[in-house]
């Protein structure tokens, strides 16, 4: 697919289009790493640690932290 560098602002700029962008899984709002070697320009997504929020979510819901969790039987001096 061909896109063409346009000047926005005092920078340039290109206009990735939306097919491009779900299959590479980016989305608004990501952070990225990009660098540039001779007639080449490598975008690439940074990893971000997940919040709270989205680790309970990929459980469903169901995570519940300050439960009770059963360790099996105590095992040396560890007896309440």
């Amino acid at each position: 697919m061909d896109v063409q560098l346009k000047p926005w602002g005092n920078s340039f700029a290109f206009r990735i289009p939306k097919e491009i962008l779900k299959t590479a899984g980016f989305k608004p709002e990501d952070v990225f790493d990009i660098s540039a070697s001779s007639g080449r320009i490598s975008i690439t997504a940074q990893h971000r640690h997940k919040t709270l929020e989205e680790r309970v979510a990929a459980y469903g819901g169901k995570l519940c932290p300050d439960g009770e969790f059963d360790w099996g039987e105590d095992v040396g001096r560890e007896a309440w």
